[in-house]
């Protein structure tokens, strides 16, 4: 980088994709959702970002698209938004893999008050990245109801983790 601008693309991606990343994996909890919406990320701001902007400029870009990126996600998955980011993403450490982050624990504590099907199902989709197929011959079900009963757990998630915000 010269005069505080990137020099081309692969600049702007490589300085930022790792801060890209472990902002997603600290609101999301786990790595193959993490990597998509980093991806998004970049996707989306690809074309409206300019590489005359500086580093600073670019990098609240990326900051906004990411917020941007994030509500969808929890739009599509929660039926609600998050958009709260930190402003100094610089300061952002990477989540351990650990599962045991705030939000791994949150994400235990709502987990733990759904009902043994709901639970499991959540269990399967998002900490073990199964997909919808996988998730349902686990379960021992068709596809068809594995959408069904996903979706009815996320729902019944939502009300848990507003009761414990409240």
């Amino acid at each position: 980088m010269s005069d505080d601008r990137y020099p081309d693309w692969e600049a702007v991606y490589n300085d930022n994709v790792d801060r890209v990343y472990r902002l997603m994996y600290a609101k999301v909890g786990n790595r193959p959702d993490a990597e998509d919406l980093a991806a998004e990320v970049f996707v989306t701001a690809l074309r409206p970002l300019r590489l005359a902007a500086s580093v600073g400029e670019v990098r609240a870009y990326l900051l906004a698209t990411t917020r941007t990126v994030l509500a969808g996600y929890w739009r599509r998955t929660l039926g609600r938004e998050i958009t709260v980011l930190e402003e100094d993403w610089a300061l952002v450490e990477p989540a351990a893999d650990s599962g045991h982050t705030g939000a791994g624990a949150r994400a235990e504590a709502i987990l733990a008050e759904l009902p043994e099907r709901y639970r499991r199902i959540l269990q399967l989709r998002f900490l073990n990245a199964c997909s919808l197929k996988e998730a349902a011959a686990e379960l021992g079900v068709t596809v068809g109801n594995a959408k069904v009963l996903q979706h009815r757990a996320l729902r019944q998630a939502a009300v848990v983790a507003d009761r414990m915000e409240a």
